[in-house]
């Protein structure tokens, strides 16, 4: 994220540094909403772990984990604290209570930023990432609008990002809870191997510029994006 621009901080300090505020503000209250999510289902369906271990509150102190938040401000992907449970404490099936809890997280975030993109969809703010937003002359409007638009953002990233199906991503839960039994048996063999795959990705993008991840994440942000604000992202 502040890799791609960080020609800016040559060219208007001070700007860089306001961006940089709102951008840490934006991924601060996403992986928070986002971990508050899988405690709350969590909790919901039986299993009191992580309400035990203080991780059922809006804090972020309590969700924000070091080197995921340095990923997603620097790089634009990222993850938070992972939230303990024990699917044996949960009712039901085991497998689709994980797959619930794990979806819960991207779908606070999609829900998060329908709510917070309405003043942009309803016309009375406007979309900060456009070259009308930048020749605006209210410059609380357009303060406004750039905190929105950056939650905006940072919640699709991380909700689609988070939906990927490879440990220990919330998709690798999802997708188990979907498909049928035998299907799940040969996924789940394979989730070992999904951090070692998600981190060859990140590091050839991060190297050799392949952009494997935008091509991943891209056309899910900017479906939504559009639907919420009638603007793609990527």
């Amino acid at each position: 994220m502040l890799l791609r621009n960080i020609d800016y901080l040559s060219r208007d300090p001070e700007g860089f540094l306001i961006f940089l505020g709102f951008t840490i503000f934006g991924l601060v209250i996403c992986i928070t909403v986002h971990e508050f999510s899988h405690a709350f289902v969590a909790v919901r369906l039986g299993d009191h772990h992580a309400q035990r271990l203080g991780r059922l509150t809006l804090s972020p102190l309590a969700h924000l984990d070091l080197m995921g938040s340095l990923m997603l401000l620097f790089v634009g992907f990222g993850w938070g604290k992972p939230v303990p449970v024990n699917p044996l404490a949960l009712r039901g099936n085991p497998v689709q209570g994980m797959a619930m809890i794990a979806f819960a997280g991207p779908l606070s975030n999609i829900l998060m930023a329908f709510l917070l993109a309405m003043p942009f969809k309803l016309g009375v703010l406007i979309w900060p990432f456009t070259f009308a937003a930048r020749v605006m002359n209210n410059p609380i409007e357009q303060m406004v609008g750039t905190v929105l638009g950056i939650l905006v953002f940072f919640n699709l990233l991380l909700a689609i990002f988070n939906l990927i199906p490879l440990a220990p991503l919330d998709g690798s839960k999802v997708i188990l809870g979907l498909v049928p039994r035998e299907f799940a048996r040969v996924l789940h063999r394979l989730e070992p191997w999904g951090p070692g795959v998600l981190l060859s990705i990140i590091m050839l993008d991060w190297f050799l510029d392949t952009r494997i991840l935008t091509r991943i994440l891209g056309p899910g942000v900017n479906a939504l994006s559009n639907l919420l604000v009638g603007q793609s992202i990527f």
